[in-house]
């Protein structure tokens, strides 16, 4: 070594010296950062400023990375994010489906086991980490980096679909300013001298003819496209306009936007709720809901349906928690997010559960007294003619005011006398049951029967505007999440304007999204949502599991947790993950495999001629572009995996997180603080660590001269596991 150095003065003489680690790394050659072993991400060739070694004052932003203002945002977005259109229109329909009040029970079962601890795991590699889905799962195991490729492509196919129900909302939206409503009456042709109803409106009912005819003017089958809607085309180029507007600026503009479209449908639901509570036959609705039928509970499609409906309401494997939660401190208490929201997104269901089987019951007492009217007159026209005898009426009903129990009690009279003809009579039972058991979902619950029990509330245009301006900030919330999930991972991965690549994913995704408002874009509304998410973003979930719990290590991320929380969770979430929810997620596979086996695949079809809906199966075509939806979403994980088992592409090992760049930071700064020749020339350097990336030639301060450590490197390795490396931590 030469003798002319600082450094080995110090072997030679007692005098201090003053030199630091700051100032040796002042003097070495420039260096390849991006060839090196420990990128830090510069630009190649570009030498590494003694500065961007000191700790900043706010270590989370040392990379630009934007974070939230405020804790409140942030909770309010992954709000905004989990609780969207399927609570309001799935839950309630499940719940009435799988027995009522029963369905409670297997829900909330498995929410414990498998939603608050794959949430809690999703948020804690985000928030560990601080990078979207595809970063975060290149730290954790390169080989399953394809996870987060897979969840970019399934928030694609999700957001494309997803949007144009928000046109529809929006549509409906602005047709909701008129009285009386557009679909509370059928509409008048003209045929001859003759004023008629239209025969398509009077053969189903004026909201489902405003649905299908005069918004969707839907075709009679997926194979006759029919053209472009361009009423729908115009909604749907609104939706994403205020889709880009609100996630253009990142999470700064977003964050506002979420203190609106979180909380205003909560306005909304505690409105609609209390209204509904004073309609006529509320009651009934929700005691008919809440009725448990526990024979339900003993059959495996209920846990079946339940179990997705809880990853599915969580938003997991989508990116947007992920991506949500990596714009946080580190030492944000993620364990409190977790169950903090899911349980506002429980309760959201309730409540929304509430305010639908009271707006129901009061519809399905209206359709009960319009039932009980139009028999009655039916048997007033029998008795007019002969066919029924007058005296089985009973002398106390009166039919210019014919109650329910009336009608109830003739009805018995008459099936028991005339047992041999009443099949010919056509007369309806007209119970309430009935018509409380008619299960609906999806768009046939908001665009239909919400609509329906709407136009009989006093001030209906009000209460229109109010719901689909909800359905509007519902669908905007789990947007914004979607979106977040798609760019997130790509600026992490690429130097781009966020605002250049809003607009370029936006622009995109309107293009590709006019295939959803032809006249048949219903159609393939429903083969997106059937096949898209439902099992490729299964398997994304449980891979996330098993590449945390199983390869990167429960006990490890455990650690990492006690670390970076202050405090280790409970052992509860170690056995969850490592054990309960990935056999879960197995099962779920499994069924969700045999279902689709089983089950035939197709769509229900407008039938114009019969003024009803008839199931359809999907031709060739569009078979297989809804099994390929599934192949592609899934694609990349086989793909990612074989090209990095085979070394053909990088495995990002050479980027380092910020945890990674952090701890090593506070490490070089401590040196400085510590004594020198135990860590520059200590006897064994081996128990030292080392801060410098691999062993390479430094100056003296002459400049020209080499200083050289054959042992100098050994240490790298050892002295790295402890400080926040993508090898050692999350």
């Amino acid at each position: 070594m030469p003798k002319n150095t600082k450094v080995t003065q110090r072997e030679h003489s007692n005098e201090p010296v003053t030199e630091s680690v700051a100032d040796l790394l002042s003097l070495e050659h420039p260096m390849d950062y991006k060839n090196s072993q420990m990128s830090m991400g510069l630009s190649p060739g570009s030498t590494a400023p003694v500065k961007a070694l000191i700790p900043s004052p706010d270590p989370d932003a040392e990379d630009g990375r934007p974070a939230w203002n405020n804790k409140l945002e942030y909770i309010l977005a992954q709000v905004g994010f989990s609780v969207g259109l399927g609570n309001v229109w799935r839950f309630p329909y499940l719940c009435q489906k799988n027995g009522g009040g029963a369905y409670l029970v297997p829900y909330f079962i498995l929410l414990i086991l498998i939603g608050i601890p794959l949430f809690f795991l999703e948020l804690a590699v985000g928030q560990r980490i601080r990078r979207g889905s595809i970063g975060v799962w290149n730290y954790v195991y390169p080989q399953l980096g394809g996870i987060g490729v897979s969840s970019l492509m399934v928030c694609g196919f999700v957001g494309l679909y997803y949007n144009v129900i928000i046109g529809w909302s929006i549509f409906y939206f602005f047709q909701s300013f008129q009285y009386p409503l557009p679909w509370a009456e059928c509409p008048i042709q003209i045929n001859g001298s003759q004023a008629i109803v239209v025969p398509e409106c009077d053969k189903s009912s004026a909201t489902t003819y405003f649905w299908y005819r005069q918004t969707l003017n839907i075709t009679s089958s997926i194979d006759d496209t029919g053209g472009l809607n361009w009423k729908m085309v115009l909604s749907l180029l609104v939706a994403w306009i205020l889709v880009c507007l609100a996630v253009i600026k990142g999470i700064q503009s977003s964050g506002k936007v979420m203190y609106f479209s979180s909380l205003f449908p909560y306005l909304v639901l505690f409105c609609f709720l209390v209204r509904g509570l004073m309609l006529k036959g509320a009651v009934d609705g929700i005691a008919h809901m809440f009725t448990p039928k526990l024979e339900k509970m003993l059959e495996p499609q209920v846990w079946r349906e339940a179990a997705t409906q809880v990853f599915f309401a969580l938003g997991l494997g989508f990116g947007g928690v992920i991506a949500f939660s990596s714009y946080n401190k580190r030492e944000n208490n993620c364990h409190f997010d977790a169950a903090l929201v899911s349980v506002i997104n429980f309760v959201t269901s309730i409540l929304a559960t509430l305010v639908v089987f009271a707006v129901l019951g009061f519809k399905a007492n209206i359709m009960n007294e319009k039932c009980v009217v139009d028999n009655a007159e039916k048997i007033i026209g029998f008795l007019n003619t002969g066919v029924l005898s007058k005296e089985l009426i009973p002398p106390h009903i009166n039919f210019s005011h014919l109650s329910t129990e009336d009608y109830a009690e003739m009805y018995g009279i008459i099936k028991t006398v005339k047992e041999d003809i009443f099949d010919q009579l056509g007369l309806d039972s007209c119970l309430l049951e009935d018509e409380l058991n008619k299960a609906v979902q999806g768009t046939g619950l908001a665009f239909i029967a919400f609509t329906e029990a709407m136009t009989h509330f006093p001030a209906s245009p009000f209460w229109s505007v109010m719901f689909f301006f909800m359905l509007i900030n519902l669908g905007l919330g789990s947007m914004i999440g979607t979106m977040t999930g798609i760019t997130t991972p790509i600026l992490d991965a690429f130097k781009i304007r966020k605002e250049i690549l809003c607009v370029a994913c936006c622009v995109i995704a309107f293009l590709l999204g006019l295939l959803f408002v032809q006249r048949s874009g219903n159609y393939f509304v429903t083969m997106f949502d059937d096949y898209s998410a439902g099992l490729p973003l299964t398997v994304v979930v449980f891979l996330e599991n098993i590449s945390v719990a199983w390869i990167y290590g429960t006990d490890r991320f455990m650690q990492d947790l006690e670390d970076m929380l202050g405090f280790r969770p409970y052992s509860f979430y170690y056995y969850m993950w490592k054990y309960i929810s990935p056999a879960i997620l197995v099962l779920l596979i499994i069924a969700t495999v045999i279902e689709m086996a089983i089950s035939p695949a197709g769509y229900n079809a407008w039938v114009e001629a019969e003024g009803a809906e008839q199931f359809h199966s999907y031709p060739p075509w569009a078979l297989a572009m809804a099994y390929s939806l599934i192949v592609l979403a899934m694609l990349p994980l086989p793909i990612v995996f074989l090209l990095r088992h085979y070394n053909l592409i990088s495995d990002g090992s050479n980027k380092l997180s910020v945890s990674y760049r952090k701890g090593m930071m506070k490490d070089i700064s401590n040196l400085e603080e510590q004594d020198e020749q135990r860590f520059i020339l200590g006897k064994n350097p081996s128990e030292a660590p080392s801060p410098m990336p691999a062993p390479r030639p430094y100056l003296g301060p002459g400049g020209t001269q080499e200083m050289t450590n054959t042992n100098y490197g050994t240490s790298t390795k050892t002295g790295y596991q402890n400080i926040g490396s993508p090898e050692s931590e999350l």
